[in-house]
């Protein structure tokens, strides 16, 4: 990257940008192919199908080449798409909106590895399960402080004693 680099950031849909706004207007001026670009937002955020993620694209002017950097989607997003609820509870200790599994919330967690300040599984499980009980969201069965106070006694330590990060 160099100080002349142009960097455009937008939020888009997992496998849907395209080059109308707002992509194509912010990378018209650069001379870059957008065509190129967008094929490349497309295939990087696939896996976040119906999710928006965030996407920064870095052009040099000078030789027109570009790199795509993605995000991951908020984490409220991916526990949403995980219970297959449109949105949280209004009222999250009375109204639930949906469960998840154990395996759900380390998918979400490996996902967010790079975001989240958990050095562990457990700790990353930890975080994302407080976030559920914001939401509305119970886990395997239980609100997520019981969940969570089940983690700190040791109850899941069978299935969190793997690495975080690779």
């Amino acid at each position: 990257m160099s100080e002349k680099d142009v960097i455009v950031e937008a939020l888009v849909e997992g496998g849907k940008a395209s080059g109308g706004p707002p992509i194509g207007p912010a990378l018209g001026p650069t001379g870059v192919n957008i065509f190129q670009v967008v094929t490349k937002i497309n295939e990087i955020t696939q896996p976040f199908a119906g999710l928006k993620v965030p996407v920064k694209v870095i052009v040099n002017p000078n030789d027109k080449s570009f790199e795509v950097e993605v995000g991951t989607p908020p984490t409220s997003a991916l526990i949403l798409k995980e219970v297959g609820a449109s949105k949280g509870s209004g009222e999250p200790n009375t109204n639930m909106v949906g469960n998840i599994t154990l395996d759900q919330l380390k998918s979400i967690a490996k996902g967010k590895e790079n975001d989240l300040s958990a050095l562990t599984l457990k700790g990353a499980v930890m975080i994302i399960t407080g976030s559920c009980g914001q939401m509305g969201v119970t886990v395997e069965g239980k609100t997520a402080k019981e969940f969570q106070a089940e983690v700190r006694e040791g109850t899941w330590d069978a299935q969190l004693d793997e690495p975080l990060r690779e």
